[in-house]
């Protein structure tokens, strides 16, 4: 009976009422992306093998154990076979992980530590800080990454924080675009003007009310810096001034799995497969981030 006097009257039921929040459909929207979903299940496994390599693997990634069987073909031993050192090839690529990864997320951190507070300015500002921003930004553009990064390297005698430097020197033009764009559509809604009125410092409004509502293209840059870290660290060690020997890199062992390309094929094919996986599942992630976190997308 209260059903039917309510679908009479007109009236939704308070569970038909309730408001989502703008997150909860960033998620429906998100969960909607097989691809993204998936992309971000494979990098948090990744992730994972990587922090627990010594549980994983049994062998360290530079433990020489097995040369008597060097350039063993993948086999129930050896998933993956054995290099030419004697060293466990399953081994070596979950350790490399740990360097890959760990070079994408270092770097991804301080192209949002760079990015974050000058695209803010510029969106807030405006006017000549916001030009120089852009010149700057247009610089970067057009100067090859790999070829400056080479320099770079060559200059530094590369290393991993260099290669973090390095990657976060082109990382920080995403993040900083991303943040801009944002920050320029808030500063002139309501509550922008209001704290204005009242007598806010430009860095009070930028930290405590543009920034806040600026996460999803942070999250967004973050996450789209780590597969351009990636690929600039795999392109230095396999031209052999980026990470150096002993410790595993997946873009060093490719450049040593070269030479054996004929003839023995794991050598190259399982960490170029590693890498191409990272990055394509980083990529995914990216996009699917920034298609949920879209405002011109309404909630369904």
């Amino acid at each position: 009976m209260t059903e039917l006097a309510t679908q009479a009257t007109g009236l939704a039921r308070p569970d038909q009422t309730r408001q989502h929040s703008p997150l909860y459909f960033a998620w429906r929207r998100f969960a909607d992306n097989k691809a993204a979903l998936g992309a971000g299940v494979v990098l948090v496994v990744l992730i994972l093998m990587a922090i627990f390599a010594p549980l994983i693997t049994g062998t360290g990634g530079n433990e020489q154990a097995f040369l008597t069987q060097s350039l063993a073909f993948p086999s129930g031993e050896h998933w993956f076979g054995v290099d030419d050192l004697g060293r466990d090839f399953f081994a070596r690529i979950v350790y490399g992980a740990r360097v890959s990864l760990g070079i994408g997320l270092s770097a991804a951190l301080f192209s949002l530590v760079i990015g974050l507070p000058v695209g803010a300015l510029a969106g807030y500002l405006g006017g000549r800080f916001d030009w120089v921003t852009m010149r700057v930004i247009e610089l970067f553009s057009v100067v090859p990454p790999l070829l400056a990064a080479l320099l770079l390297a060559s200059v530094t005698r590369g290393g991993l924080w260099a290669i973090v430097l390095i990657a976060a020197l082109f990382g920080w033009v995403n993040v900083c675009l991303l943040v801009r764009a944002q920050v320029k559509s808030f500063r002139e809604k309501e509550f922008i003007m209001a704290a204005q009125a009242l007598g806010a410092s430009p860095w009070h409004v930028i930290w405590r009310h543009l920034i806040p509502n600026s996460v999803s293209p942070i999250i967004v840059g973050f996450v789209l810096a780590i597969p351009l870290a990636m690929m600039l660290e795999a392109s230095l060690s396999f031209l052999g001034i980026g990470v150096q020997p002993p410790t595993p890199s997946w873009g060093q062992m490719i450049n040593i799995g070269m030479n054996f390309i004929f003839f023995y094929w794991h050598m190259a094919v399982f960490p170029t497969l590693a890498l191409a996986l990272t990055i394509l599942s980083a990529s995914l992630l990216g996009d699917g981030l920034r298609d949920a976190f879209d405002p011109t997308l309404k909630g369904r």
